[in-house]
């Protein structure tokens, strides 16, 4: 199983520490505030709610999608829908896509993301996160378009994770999903900060929704989740306030690293850079009780997401002095 962030429990058996800052998972730290539940949302079947789906359509603009209990739902399942294929997934990238892909028959080639045209034409199914995870790498809208027009032809899929989407959605093709091939994957952990919610949402033409529906099972959404997703969808006035604070708050991140040397590349819920001791630095943020995500291969570095609060923002600018000094 590929690593992730999040794992503060790993952090706590390592360094016993209770005070931590967990900046290693990218997720917004003023999280949705979570609605009063139904009396009978833990007694009920959690049948589809059709509200939810059609304030999911609404805010990420596509004509069609499935709610699934995380895009990791997805991700698992969608290679089980096609016969073996030739896989080309944008390296570096969410680990998840290459590990599924290769488990299920395909023949899965990581490929860099300024060498994905070329590999089109040598591929049926085609993975992209945009923005990038880890490193907030972007594709253009309208060659995504084409790329998804290119693989259609054949019968080939444009994959297309837009989990880190919602904060800059210029390049978004989920109101383009009615098109034959072309899946988009959306998340409300990043953004709406409710990773434990396990709420997603997969763009598509009826049919394939419909065959990864079936495939994944009744009551793939919790009623809880349901209820929460919906409000956090439907909320308007925290989405533009989110969205101004969240930009604010990376450009901060983004400058705060850059007075330490740090030149970084990101979204406005992470930065990320190609550390040249990713080891030590992640070492001696541990032992300061900041978890921050490390990458120990393709390629090495660090990734690390918003602090919560000004008391976090002063502890991280501290020990960005304290390596900075220590590194001379």
């Amino acid at each position: 199983m590929p690593e992730h962030g999040g794992n503060l429990r790993d952090a706590r058996r390592l360094y016993g520490r209770t005070d931590w800052i967990d900046l290693s998972a990218g997720l917004n730290p003023d999280w949705y505030p979570a609605p009063a539940l139904a009396d009978n949302a833990w007694h009920r079947l959690p049948e589809p709610d059709p509200a939810l789906v059609e304030a999911a359509c609404s805010y990420y603009g596509a004509p069609h999608m499935l709610a699934v209990a995380g895009t990791q739902a997805a991700i698992q399942a969608l290679p089980r829908l096609r016969a073996p294929s030739r896989i080309v997934i944008a390296a570096p990238s969410y680990a998840e896509h290459a590990h599924h892909w290769a488990l299920h028959g395909h023949t899965a080639t990581q490929v860099a993301y300024d060498a994905l045209a070329a590999a089109v034409d040598r591929c049926d199914v085609l993975v992209v996160c945009n923005p990038n995870n880890p490193t907030g790498a972007t594709v253009p809208r309208a060659l995504l378009l084409d790329w998804a027009g290119t693989l259609a032809e054949r019968g080939g899929w444009l994959v297309v994770d837009e989990a880190f989407g919602d904060t800059d959605g210029a390049n978004s093709v989920a109101d383009c999903t009615d098109r034959p091939g072309l899946i988009v994957l959306r998340s409300v952990g990043k953004f709406f900060g409710l990773a434990g919610v396990r709420l997603g949402f997969v763009a598509a033409q009826p049919a394939l929704l419909d065959a990864l529906d079936e495939l994944l099972g009744p009551w793939q959404v919790s009623g809880p989740a349901q209820q929460v997703g919906k409000a956090a969808l439907l909320d308007r006035a925290w989405q533009r306030a989110t969205h101004a604070a969240l930009l604010l708050a990376g450009q901060r991140l983004r400058t705060l690293l850059a007075a330490h040397g740090v030149d970084s590349t990101g979204t406005a819920l992470f930065q990320w850079w190609p550390e040249a001791r990713p080891e030590l630095f992640h070492e001696h943020m541990a032992r300061r009780g900041i978890w921050v995500r490390l990458f120990r291969t393709g390629p090495r570095g660090i990734r690390l997401g918003l602090p919560p609060d000004e008391a976090a923002w002063t502890r991280l600018a501290t020990a960005l002095n304290e390596w900075t000094r220590e590194s001379k």
